[in-house]
């Protein structure tokens, strides 16, 4: 996530003046020890860049608590991590200082925030530029103590989700903040913030959390970003987010057996992007939307609501596209932020809501399958999983290095820890062969397109996968042909 916008802002009442003063004069009291952040909060993100004020916004919004994006280091390589990576604002009391006072003054706190995409696409965010794990783990601890925070945001995207160097030093560095935090008596949460499918993490945000566990790196809150998914399908972004986050579940229950359904649940957060996200007006988070996410999530016991960004939370551009000012959809000021605000933890619910905005009643027209099955080369006549020796493959179950399975009539060993990679597709599956007599064409020689799980597709679409053609039967992703009910077996594809 990144943006670049300026607002004007607007005077702050007297408290928070007060309390601004008295911080820059020196005449604050010394730092007592920080309270934790509520267990269930809403915590939009300001765009920090913007020079606008955090307190008055904060105040003029009814939004206590502000995620800060963004820290990164001014260029690739160095491990001095600046705010917006401007070396004229640097981790100080000097920088926000004041502002964060203030805030905390009325009630309210803040999470830092490190990367963005910016950062993550140009290798500034701590940990892809800087490869000093100590020296990582003590920016951290900067952060910690200059502002005396108890939650670092973690925004991982682009670049920063395949460096898997960077994965290892971030999750590493970490571990040491939070012994650092122990030993010191502080309280330091780490939330990772992810982009997501409508089904919950690609493999790509699964590997960070899974390099976080083999770290020993705790991990508090897993943050979704439901928003941007360039699928090129139609989207009710509300019911997106409940997709998304209930397929996350399902991996954290996984990749913590130890947990409860509901200590998962209250580890999940969701980060919106309010009006029309960057693809377009096929992914518009409308303040419809907005009421029923906070309905589910507090249904759910959702750890955090969040959504890109505060600035944005007016209707200002109706009709328009992704801007860093405004929305794109007709609202009041601030309309998103009172929804949401009554998530926090004893916070109440405004006895008047303004009047909200709906999605489209129709969804635009995907297309129809087929009438015939389309031709194929020779009819499937291979031999069903059932008889190969090894238990067939789930993709809820974790397996070890070494772990035998069958699917798609082939046994596969696992070369590490894996759950959710599909055999024939993700490298950590070793091919030993086929089992049973096979006929079908091996994987690799069918002319129509190969499967991608990351890749959404409508109804009638035809893949190949594992010597198999496939048909959609319905709109799908991330289900894997021969395992899923919405792929039609077409039969064998040999040329």
């Amino acid at each position: 996530m990144q943006r670049i916008r300026s607002l004007a802002a607007a005077s702050v009442v007297a408290a928070v003046a007060a309390a601004s003063a008295a911080f820059l004069s020196g005449s604050a009291p010394a730092q007592a020890a920080p309270t934790p952040l509520p267990a269930h909060v809403f915590a939009p993100y300001f765009e920090a860049w913007t020079g606008d004020n955090l307190a008055t916004l904060s105040q003029q919004s009814g939004a206590k608590y502000l995620t800060m994006a963004f820290l990164q280091t001014q260029t690739k390589g160095s491990c001095t991590a600046y705010w917006n990576g401007d070396p004229g604002m640097p981790i100080a009391n000097s920088t926000f200082g004041a502002d964060i006072a203030a805030v905390r003054a009325t009630g309210g706190d803040v999470v830092p925030s490190f990367g963005g995409y910016t950062a993550d696409h140009n290798a500034t965010e701590i940990a892809d530029s800087c490869t000093d794990v100590n020296a990582i783990a003590a920016v951290f601890q900067k952060v910690v103590t200059t502002y005396n925070v108890t939650r670092i945001d973690l925004d991982i995207e682009d670049n920063s989700l395949t460096n898997t160097a960077g994965i290892d030093r971030r999750n590493k560095a970490i571990k040491l903040t939070e012994d650092w935090a122990a030993a010191n008596g502080r309280t330091v949460q780490f939330v990772y913030t992810l982009p997501t499918t409508t089904r919950g993490l690609a493999d790509s945000g699964l590997a960070v959390l899974r390099n976080a566990v083999a770290n020993n790196a705790r991990i508090d809150i897993v943050n979704l970003m439901t928003f941007d998914y360039y699928d090129n399908q139609p989207h009710q972004m509300a019911e997106d987010t409940k997709t998304a986050a209930t397929g996350l579940h399902a991996q954290l229950r996984a990749l913590y057996p130890s947990k409860s359904a509901t200590e998962v649940w209250n580890m999940i957060g969701v980060t919106e992007m309010i009006g029309v996200d960057d693809f377009g007006p096929a992914e518009t988070f409308y303040t419809a939307d907005a009421v029923t996410v906070l309905n589910w999530a507090r249904t759910q016991g959702l750890a955090m609501l969040s959504f890109w960004a505060l600035q944005r939370d007016n209707g200002s551009c109706p009709g328009g596209g992704a801007a860093d000012n405004c929305s794109g959809i007709p609202q009041t000021t601030w309309q998103f932020s009172q929804t949401f605000a009554p998530f926090t933890s004893g916070g109440t619910t405004p006895t008047t809501q303004p009047p909200t905005t709906a999605p489209p009643t129709t969804r635009p027209p995907t297309s129809a399958p087929p009438t015939t099955r389309p031709p194929t080369t020779a009819p499937p006549t291979s031999v069903p999983p059932n008889q190969c020796t090894a238990a067939a493959w789930s993709i809820a179950t974790v397996y070890n290095g070494g772990a035998l399975v069958s699917h798609a009539n082939r046994t596969w060993k696992a070369a590490w820890w894996t759950q959710g990679e599909t055999p024939g597709t993700a490298a950590v599956w070793l091919d030993q062969g086929a089992c049973g007599t096979q006929t079908s064409a091996p994987p690799g020689s069918c002319t129509v397109a190969a499967w991608v799980s990351s890749r959404a597709y409508n109804g009638g679409t035809v893949v190949s996968h594992n010597g198999h053609r496939f048909r959609a039967k319905w709109w799908t992703q991330g289900e894997t042909p021969g395992v899923a009910a919405v792929w039609e077996d077409q039969g064998v594809c040999n040329s």
